[in-house]
């Protein structure tokens, strides 16, 4: 994925200044274009069926945190010492459940997003091709890599997810 997305960034950068005024050029946002895809929404909700009770423990952690800070906070000068040791303990051991949930949940969604991105190359290699041969583009840009157009590009990132989903 990452040497498409060199491959179309240089190419739009190396052709577009000699090309501009003789070629075709349109705009593809290939992140929305995957993320928009059904593909992509069958991914994120079996991801959230896995990691979804562990984010939720999380959220709920983090608030139990912020309230014992907040306790410490308040309190900690005039309670008891033995007091103040039991809740900082209870934070340093929530502390760390929270961060180990943190990494799991980190981890699954870096792992879910690297198998979605190499099962998906090839359909989104194809519906690309297929949107320049049927508009005849000669250069393709990401929208973050036009400085400037006198005319509005043509976005085909809508055309592409179409496509995508229609590959088998």
């Amino acid at each position: 994925m990452r040497k498409l997305t060199a491959a179309v960034c240089l190419l739009g950068a190396m052709t577009l200044p000699a090309y501009a005024t003789a070629a075709e050029v349109a705009v593809l946002d290939w992140r929305a274009a995957l993320m928009n895809t059904q593909s992509a929404q069958s991914s994120l909700n079996q991801l959230e069926g896995q990691i979804g009770n562990q984010q939720r423990e999380a959220e709920t952690l983090g608030g139990e945190l912020q309230q014992l800070q907040e306790r410490l906070q308040r309190e900690g000068e005039t309670m008891p010492q033995s007091q103040r040791e039991s809740l900082i303990a209870e934070l340093q051991q929530k502390g760390s459940r929270f961060e180990q949930l943190r990494r799991e949940v980190l981890q699954a969604q870096q792992t879910s997003e690297q198998r979605f991105l190499e099962s998906a190359e090839s359909k989104l290699e194809r519906a690309v091709e297929q949107v320049l041969q049927r508009h005849n583009i000669d250069v393709l840009v990401e929208p973050q890599g036009v400085l400037h157009s006198s005319t509005d590009l043509p976005n085909v990132t809508n055309e592409v997810t179409q496509i995508f989903d229609s590959l088998n």
